[in-house]
């Protein structure tokens, strides 16, 4: 960031000076890193958006004309707020039926009772592949796969996932998935919505602006294809070099070794808080614990913790419905 700033700034896409030239060349080539990182076939499939949050209301209202009063969108019971309350409202506005994909016992998705609610009124399935509340990964194959078989909208929250598991779009074979930098160590305020080629011409301008149009008259306009016809207004350019220069340290690290010691100090916190009788939701796989303290406030728990260096997320943890 300090680089980029000291160096002298322009904006991209706009000028034919030497600044501008440069920032549109050390942009795309950013936006080529993270689509490697992803395995996206190609870089035009990445969207940069503020974040996921943004990614995926940018989807509610860039899809919404492909729904019909009674279709059908399902969601994962275990969905952050940022990947439900979009689908929520768009259900609102448009006489859409909201349905919620169950948990069992341990936390993780349903599957056989999720696969059974996919039918023939079936437009879009939201669903994160880990919750940020239970730690519980969740095995999205079968439910994507039989997605693709019915032609539904697949949407993948990977904010969570990404940080504890490299995603591979390719093999994922999503139509969306999104994900935000400071998840990954990254910046603040920078993210990304991956778009399957196949589902691009069903995307629909969701800001008008610069650098988006293909051509404008006083009474229309049209815009350009992906990515830029979804990147209205100066983009985020300083967070987009910092987000792809944070993959790249991230691929120097030994991804084995941070795995084996993640899980030693999941091992760790789980065996620690059995020994204390405190009460885990569900059965976390090696990434998060949720867990309650007997006759303690969580508020309370969570300010004690934070005095001894120890920082605890607590309440309901942008997941009030799951709770």
């Amino acid at each position: 960031l300090q680089q980029w700033y000291a160096s002298g700034v322009a904006n991209v896409h706009r000028a034919q000076h030497r600044p501008g030239e440069r920032a549109t060349s050390a942009f795309e080539q950013a936006r080529g890193t993270i689509a490697r990182w992803l395995n996206a076939a190609s870089a035009s499939h990445i969207v940069l958006t503020k974040g996921t949050t943004e990614s995926i209301n940018l989807l509610a209202h860039a899809l919404a004309g492909q729904f019909q009063p009674g279709d059908e969108i399902l969601v994962g019971a275990h969905e952050h707020h940022a990947n439900l309350l979009p689908w929520q409202q768009l259900a609102r506005r448009q006489n859409l039926a909201l349905r919620i994909l169950p948990l069992d016992t341990t936390g993780a998705l349903d599957l056989e009772k999720g696969l059974a609610m996919l039918g023939p009124r079936s437009r879009l399935l939201a669903v994160s592949p880990l919750s940020n509340v239970l730690g519980r990964r969740h095995d999205l194959a079968p439910l994507l796969q039989r997605a693709r078989e019915l032609d539904v909208l697949s949407v993948v929250d990977g904010a969570q996932y990404a940080v504890h598991q490299h995603p591979d779009l390719q093999q994922l074979d999503a139509d969306f998935f999104a994900c935000s930098a400071h998840k990954l160590y990254g910046p603040d305020g920078i993210g990304l919505l991956y778009a399957h080629p196949r589902r691009h011409a069903l995307l629909q301008p969701w800001q008008w602006g610069g650098e988006m149009i293909e051509h404008c008259d006083y009474h229309s306009a049209s815009a350009r294809p992906l990515p830029l016809g979804l990147e209205a207004g100066t983009p985020n350019i300083a967070g987009t070099i910092a987000f792809a220069a944070t993959l790249d340290w991230l691929d120097r690290l030994d991804s084995n070794a941070i795995r084996q010691h993640e899980a030693a100090l999941h091992r760790l916190l789980i065996d620690g808080l059995h020994a204390r009788d405190m009460q885990l939701v569900g059965q976390p796989d090696p990434a998060l614990a949720c867990f309650n303290a007997p006759g303690v406030h969580s508020a309370d728990l969570a300010m004690l913790l934070g005095e001894q260096g120890v920082a605890v997320r607590a309440g309901q943890h942008c997941a009030m419905p799951l709770l």
